[in-house]
């Protein structure tokens, strides 16, 4: 079980695609993650956001959603591995 106090951040990205792959590539090492979406448009405990004022206007759409991976601390080794030699064996 992935908690808040055993897990680590093995990747971060902003790309639907790449989020998805990323998740393949997880589950078929069966490697347990977690993954936290941030729609970094949405408003906040702290503040009311930007979007109700401003709108999108001007703005990267692609960047509107932040995708972060957690897995266990003990599986980062192993799941950096299976990430990070995804991207250089497919370039």
């Amino acid at each position: 079980m992935i908690t808040i106090f055993n897990r680590k951040e093995v990747y971060t990205t902003y790309s639907m695609q790449e989020q998805s792959e990323i998740r393949t590539v997880l589950a078929q090492q069966g490697i347990n993650y977690s993954l936290k979406t941030i729609n970094r448009k949405s408003p906040s405990s702290l503040g009311t956001g930007t979007r109700g004022i401003t709108g999108t206007f001007g703005e990267d759409l692609s960047k509107m959603y932040e995708y972060i991976f957690y897995v266990h601390k003990d599986d980062i080794e192993k799941a950096k591995h299976a990430v990070y030699s995804r991207k250089s064996s497919s370039q």
